[in-house]
């Protein structure tokens, strides 16, 4: 799987996959700090100011990367480089202050910034890196499959190391597959026929196909974020035991796993803006559906849904902006795309932190909401179509008879 598309490829994968699982440990050994071993009011709190704190990488990286990568193309290996070995120290630094003290939030809002850094710029080199660039959807799935498989396989290890030992073991491990994925950053093509490119100065102008796939993948996104914390609280509030967030989170990956599976399939009979849409009617759907009857099973099989139309939304808008762009043009891009998703991220998820809804109320919510962004993607789609054929029909009938 990591040799699939040729050396760069490979660099690439095995980057990816040590810092997902990197990320993935650092995840378990600050969730019990901010989640289970807090009342349930202050758990809303925590929550709360941590949501707020994912924004802040984007607003404070955001302008200065996206101006960075527009005028040096040719940086996007350095920022996979520098945002891998940044999270080393990051975590040592979190190691040495302790996970109960307020540089808590401080690193956290570090290790973020990071953590985008190292993200935009894997998104911009994989085109660079394949041998066949028509394949992004597949080579985008290849990598998301990596990434959920490596997180997924950490999980049985830090899990038991935090509960036995304690949170600093999973800190520890996670900073060496920082390590590790920082060697595989300074493995990788440099990117030296980017960096021939003409540097640009100011905005990176994104057509308006891939604009509006954005919004639509935002819209995806924002109800990601609205289901994972309505669902999340509905538990907590019932005295859930943590092996039934398990489930949920174990649910919401095998969802994404899915979709990078799907995708490539999906690739080859459909182009990228059906894919977004089909993203949102499966959250429409699995939305109604677990209104109906709400518990596990309904929560599980709506993570899964969740998981499986943000990845085949996802995979399909990358793919789109990196077949349509340079490759000049994707780093600014990207940080464009990234900031938009994760604020929408955060403002479906901040919603059922500040207000309690009835679970059911809110499913249906979502499921409405979903429904709504489908219509209104599909319909600015199909303007360019209908004003095209108006300006055949007013060419054909000003022709001489």
């Amino acid at each position: 799987m990591f040799s699939a598309r040729g050396p760069g490829f490979r660099a690439l994968a095995v980057g990816h996959a040590a810092s997902v699982a990197g990320d993935t440990l650092v995840t378990l050994g600050l969730a019990g700090t901010l989640f289970f071993q807090v009342p349930s009011a202050e758990a809303r709190s925590n929550v709360a100011l941590y949501l707020l704190i994912t924004i802040a990488p984007f607003a404070v990286l955001g302008p200065v990367l996206g101006r960075l990568f527009a005028r040096y193309p040719g940086t996007y290996r350095t920022g996979f480089v520098v945002g891998s070995a940044a999270r080393v120290v990051v975590a040592v630094a979190m190691l040495v202050v302790g996970l109960n003290t307020l540089w808590l939030y401080p690193l956290a809002f570090a290790l973020m910034v990071f953590s985008r850094v190292q993200g935009i710029s894997r998104s911009s080199l994989l085109p660079l890196v394949i041998d066949r660039p028509v394949e992004l959807v597949s080579a985008n799935a290849r990598l998301a499959r990596l990434g959920v498989l490596a997180g997924a396989a950490v999980v049985p290890i830090g899990g038991p190391l935090v509960g036995v030992v304690g949170a600093w073991t999973a800190l520890a491990l996670g900073a060496f597959f920082f390590v590790w994925a920082t060697y595989a950053g300074i493995a990788m093509p440099g990117g030296r026929s980017i960096a021939k490119a003409p540097r640009r100065v100011g905005r990176t102008p994104i057509p308006r196909g891939v604009r509006l796939a954005r919004s639509a993948t935002a819209g995806v996104r924002l109800l990601n974020g609205f289901l994972v914390l309505l669902v999340a609280f509905a538990f907590r509030d019932a005295d859930a035991a943590v092996a039934e967030f398990g489930t949920l989170i174990g649910a919401a990956g095998t969802g994404f796993f899915l979709a990078a599976i799907v995708s490539p399939v999906m690739e080859r009979r459909l182009r990228e803006e059906p894919m977004v849409v089909a993203a949102l009617s499966v959250e429409a759907a699995a939305a109604f559906i677990a209104g109906q009857s709400f518990g596990l099973v309904a929560a599980a099989s709506l993570a899964a849904a969740a998981g499986f139309a943000w990845g085949t939304a996802k995979f399909g808008f990358d793919a789109l902006l990196q077949s349509t762009l340079a490759p000049q043009d994707r780093g600014a891009a990207f940080v464009s795309s990234e900031t938009t998703f994760q604020v929408a991220w955060v403002v479906g998820a901040i919603i059922p932190v500040v207000l309690t809804i009835p679970v059911t109320a809110g499913l249906a919510g979502a499921g409405v909401f979903a429904l709504f962004s489908q219509v209104v993607y599909i319909s600015a789609l199909l303007v360019p179509l209908a004003k095209i054929r108006r300006d055949q029909a007013a060419e054909d009938s000003a022709r001489p008879l």
